[in-house]
């Protein structure tokens, strides 16, 4: 079995950890996706790797930056990867293309990249035979998702979405109790934010290209799909509160944090219904002490579950007088007793592992796509009423009005 040959596309904070010429201010100095693919690679699952972003001229600092926080902290971790473009170049929005021309049919990329650039290099990807992971949210329109569904179907290949918040331990169990064990949904609850020096990591993009819905909502919301599998959205009404974005340089149609009302209904028995509430922020205070406030309350008509994942009962203070609280559970960044790298439990890693995975098992004959589907992965199919969800909260935000989802057999779409 041949190791797994992988395009990193996107070169910023979750690749990399490099943002703005140095090394990220999250909790993501060091990245996530190269990271985990240059220690799955030192462990035989991944072969060739190269990376693609828009500015070429970006590389050498890259480079130092990796080579610094990765290979000297991580026992001589290899840290090398095939680059595009070149390093000379200063802006090349097309490099992706000629970076996937360069692979072979059944070899992988992950995008990581901004929310509406997703779908056409997925596409381009999918029409060459290449495996696909996309960060979440995977596109911004259940137009787009449906396509992308079709054009995996057609070329036979993997299309996978970085949901990792399904392989966070407490998640996933809550998960199988509320499947197995806590009877009808009836009300799902949500909060996630992150602080607001986020808004100048993503200046570029925030409130323009997309919103703080699509980047964080898109976690608790594909829990919830998950959790209830007899249920789909039929209502998305959202609102939006603004003013802090706006005064920190973003663009002044910026929400600040935004708020879905979703209507719930269960397939098998229409007089079943359920809601969903899910709030999202990207203007929590700086110093908070933790990257991502995250927690829900699930209640059903035998049980109810309450998470709140922020601060893990673990805390560092400093003689600077702050206090923090770390995640070592999605991406675990000390080093073993050997110098190695040590952080293949977390959820961060778990997800990419189990992408990696599920193509081999495609090229080996052992696995289908609807057998993929089959497994709970975050695939295209399993991850559609997220989408939109998503798309029917933008829409209601900007004609400021309730959006209906509708299913006719297997096609949605909205009105």
């Amino acid at each position: 079995m041949a190791p797994l040959n992988v395009l990193m596309v996107g070169t910023g904070e979750y690749t990399t950890g490099f943002v703005g010429g140095g090394a990220s201010g999250s909790d993501k100095k060091v990245g996530v996706v190269g990271l985990t693919l240059f220690d799955l690679r030192r462990r035989g699952k991944v072969g060739n790797l190269s990376m693609v972003g828009t500015t070429g001229k970006k590389y050498p600092g890259i480079r130092q930056h990796l080579q610094k926080n990765i290979t000297e902290v991580y026992n001589g971790l290899d840290v090398s990867f095939t680059s595009y473009p070149t390093d000379e170049t200063e802006r090349d929005p097309d490099a992706y293309k000629a970076a996937i021309d360069a692979l072979s049919p059944g070899d992988a990329i992950t995008i990581f990249t901004p929310d509406p650039t997703h779908h056409p290099i997925a596409l381009y990807a999918i029409r060459k035979g290449i495996h696909v992971l996309i960060t979440k949210p995977a596109v911004k329109t259940v137009a787009e998702h449906q396509e992308l569904m079709a054009e995996a179907r057609k070329h036979n290949v993997f299309v996978y979405i970085e949901h990792h918040k399904r392989y966070d331990p407490a998640y996933a169990d809550a998960r199988h109790r509320a499947k197995s064990t806590l009877g009808d949904f009836n009300y799902f609850y949500s909060y996630m934010s992150q602080p607001k020096f986020q808004l100048k990591t993503f200046a570029a993009w925030a409130g323009k290209d997309s919103d703080i819905s699509y980047y964080l909502n898109s976690h608790h919301i594909d829990i919830n799909e998950a959790m209830v599998p007899d249920y789909k959205p039929i209502k998305v009404t959202a609102s939006g509160s603004m003013g802090i974005a706006a005064s920190l340089d973003c663009d002044p149609k910026t929400e600040d944090t935004i708020t879905l009302l979703v209507d719930w209904i269960n397939t098998k028995d229409s007089s079943k219904k359920a809601t969903g509430v899910y709030t999202a922020s990207w203007t929590a205070p700086e110093a908070a002490g933790v990257h991502s406030n995250q927690y829900f309350h699930y209640l059903a008509s035998k049980g109810e579950v309450r998470i709140n994942q922020a601060k893990r009962g673990y805390d560092v203070a400093g003689d600077s007088g702050s206090i923090a609280w770390f995640n070592p559970f999605y991406m675990k960044y000390a080093p073993d007793e050997n110098g190695e790298f040590a952080g293949q439990s977390g959820y961060g890693y778990v997800s990419f592992e189990k992408f990696v995975d599920g193509v081999q098992a495609l090229k080996d004959g052992k696995a289908s796509l609807d057998s993929l589907d089959s497994k709970d992965l975050p695939t295209l199919k399993n991850t559609l009423a997220t989408t939109a969800i998503l798309e029917a909260g933008r829409r209601s935000l900007d004609e400021n009005r309730a959006i209906e989802i509708v299913r006719d057999g297997d096609v949605w779409s909205l009105k």
